[in-house]
């Protein structure tokens, strides 16, 4: 008698079982509804097609200018370009990417620090008609937007003339992570005005105290925001060539933090200029290419995990 009501129990369970994959959402707008949703508004209509007209260009822009790096460039990549020293012969750019390597990782180190902690006093500690936040804001915003040949002229007077450092590394270093302060700052700045108030509000109900609450609850929320004004000073850093060139040098080789070296871009730069070796110049920015692209995947990576951590 049991065995029969239990089966009877899963034939009826097994008759109103619904498969999902067939339900029909009654809220999907199709491409052809939203088409002639637009139509109905023809201003609409009209901005949908700028839009759509002005990303099919920046993408094929960018498409464009990466295929005919690549196309140029790498048929022209060659053991002899990763040798261990730079010879007239070889034009090796293995120093130039580990001279890269090592402004960007030291600028970011002294850069991103500061950056994110100014901007943490700015939004979280100081008060929005505060004169000293509006000022520093004010002078971020200028700062984010001049030339890079004023900093590499800055640099040069500060760093190379007036330290006595000389054209070096260090110059260099120093230079950049001046020249991306106010990004990193500006849009970290935006990140943390983006949390919710109802995170901090429900941190401080909980009893956490402020520290606690920006560190476990605020930035976590706030890192993709800040990553990616990290990325974008890393491009930035790593293909910068007029600042590069009177702060840190022109010479290619591994010298340290003291000595004169050129970067990938300042290399690649040379060897255009030179008009001697273009096919090595392309090939120099194939590997610029893939190395901002490896840097910025790294990037990213390393900030989906620290948000996966803290959350």
């Amino acid at each position: 008698m049991e065995t029969e009501t239990i089966k009877k129990s899963l034939t009826e369970r097994e008759e109103t079982q619904i498969d999902v994959a067939q339900i029909v959402s009654i809220n999907r707008v199709s491409f052809a509804d939203k088409l002639r949703a637009y139509m109905k508004r023809p201003f609409s209509f009209a901005l949908l097609i700028l839009v759509l007209i002005a990303a099919a260009v920046t993408v094929g822009a960018v498409a464009y200018v990466v295929l005919y790096a690549l196309i140029q460039g790498i048929p022209h990549l060659k053991p002899s370009l990763f040798a261990w020293e730079w010879t007239t012969l070889n034009q090796s750019m293995l120093p130039a990417l580990i001279n890269t390597l090592l402004l960007a990782v030291f600028a970011l180190l002294i850069a991103v620090p500061i950056g994110v902690f100014a901007a943490i006093f700015m939004v979280e500690y100081a008060k929005s008609t505060n004169v000293f936040v509006k000022i520093v804001r004010m002078a971020a915003e200028t700062l984010a937007g001049i030339p890079s040949i004023v900093y590499g002229l800055f640099g040069m007077i500060f760093f190379v003339k007036l330290f006595g450092w000389g054209y070096c590394l260090l110059s260099g270093i120093c230079t950049m992570a001046i020249m991306i302060l106010p990004l990193i700052m500006r849009t970290t700045e935006e990140a943390l005005k983006a949390v919710p108030d109802s995170f901090r509000e429900g941190s401080f109900a909980l009893g956490a105290g402020k520290l606690r609450t920006i560190f476990v609850i605020i930035l976590p929320s706030a890192m993709p925001g800040i990553i990616s004004g990290v990325i974008l000073g890393l491009g930035r850093v790593v293909g910068e060539t007029a600042a590069l060139l009177y702060t840190a040098g022109s010479t290619c080789r591994i010298a340290g933090l003291m000595g004169d070296s050129r970067t990938l871009a300042v290399h690649m730069y040379l060897l255009a200029n030179e008009g001697l070796h273009v096919g090595e110049a392309w090939a120099t920015g194939v590997v610029l290419i893939l190395l901002v692209v490896l840097i910025n995947g790294l990037a990213e990576f390393v900030g989906n995990k620290l948000k996966k951590e803290y959350n």
